[in-house]
């Protein structure tokens, strides 16, 4: 995903990278990132580089551990691999231009690398909503429905599940973007940013915006307001069925099931919520920076460290991976 991230983002195709705009033509947009200062510049440069290589080489190991463990070859695994590869195609979004930024002095971006960054992070991202509602559904039939769990999630199933995800995130996204870029960006072309994002975006655009906002609406909706009704439903059935449960070891142990996801949901829906409903004040760029920090790149770290520090399934497909290597 790196490769055909920063293939699409550097090619300059002419429909968009040079484009009327108004009274004048609009070819990159600068990105103002964090920090002037040179030294900070550094610091930053190595904290985006330690946390890039470690999302990559947790997302992408277990991924191989999925892959290559017959013992993971069931629904859950099949979903968190998919979130695996989000995540990592999500981090090569944004990450090297991060690092390009903190290290150059030109902040630049070009119209039609703007322009692909927000269309496959808006797309990754409600794709993500998707998935975690998938996931929370998965967790549903797991718990309600334990000896039909393999026939009710079946391989149809999943494969249905996930590539509606990704069909309804990238539809969606494609809609998002094409009425974004339409707008005359006549007020300047500094985004008080580190990446292409909607606010910042809107902000410099001209003209009415009046269907733009029903648009959005409708996107908030569909993307972010219904996963959440269904992953809020899909616990409310699981919090029924353990309330069902005798002992109380059984409501631990289906309890544990759901922890990882839970916790996913909480870092994914938290920090976008704190992102974009934030007051859209001068005094909260700071801290509105930081937190787009959380949702773009620590939390893709994040998720494959969530998954297996407390799954044994996870340690054991590791310890057999290294046993083949070394044997």
């Amino acid at each position: 995903p790196c490769e055909v991230t920063a293939s699409l983002m550097d090619e300059e195709y002419e429909i968009f990278y040079v484009m009327p705009r108004g009274n004048h033509t609009v070819t990159e947009f600068i990105l103002l990132g964090f920090t002037t200062d040179p030294v900070m510049q550094l610091v930053l440069f190595v904290a985006f580089l330690i946390m890039y290589v470690l999302t990559v080489a947790g997302n992408t190991t277990l991924m191989v551990l999925i892959c290559n463990d017959a013992r993971l070859h069931t629904p859950m695994y099949f979903f968190i691999g998919n979130l695996s590869f989000l995540d990592l195609w999500l981090s090569c979004v944004y990450i090297p231009k991060i690092l390009a930024i903190c290290i150059s002095d030109d902040k630049s971006i070009s119209f039609a690398g703007c322009l692909a960054q927000f269309f496959f992070s808006a797309g990754l991202d409600y794709t993500e909503c998707y998935l975690l509602a998938a996931m929370a559904y998965d967790r549903y039939v797991a718990i309600s429905k334990p000896l039909l769990y393999s026939q009710a999630m079946s391989i149809k199933l999943c494969a249905f599940l996930a590539a509606a995800s990704y069909l309804g995130g990238f539809n969606n996204s494609a809609v998002l973007t094409k009425k974004t870029f339409s707008f005359d960006f006549c007020k300047d072309n500094v985004i008080d940013d580190f990446f292409c994002d909607l606010l910042p975006l809107v902000k410099l655009a001209c003209g009415r915006t009046e269907g733009y906002q029903a648009l959005m609406y409708f996107l908030l909706s569909s993307n972010v307001i219904t996963p959440i009704a269904l992953i809020l439903a899909s616990y409310l059935f699981i919090i029924a069925t353990i309330l069902r449960i005798r002992s109380t070891q059984g409501r631990l142990k289906a309890l544990s099931t759901c922890a990882s996801h839970l916790t996913v949901v909480a870092l994914f829906y938290g920090t976008a919520i704190f992102m974009y409903m934030r007051p859209q004040s001068k005094s909260s760029r700071a801290g509105g920076k930081v937190i787009a920090v959380f949702y773009t790149v620590v939390t893709p770290m994040l998720n494959p460290l969530i998954y297996s520090l407390r799954n044994q399934d996870v340690k054991g497909a590791l310890k057999r991976l290294f046993s083949q290597w070394y044997h």
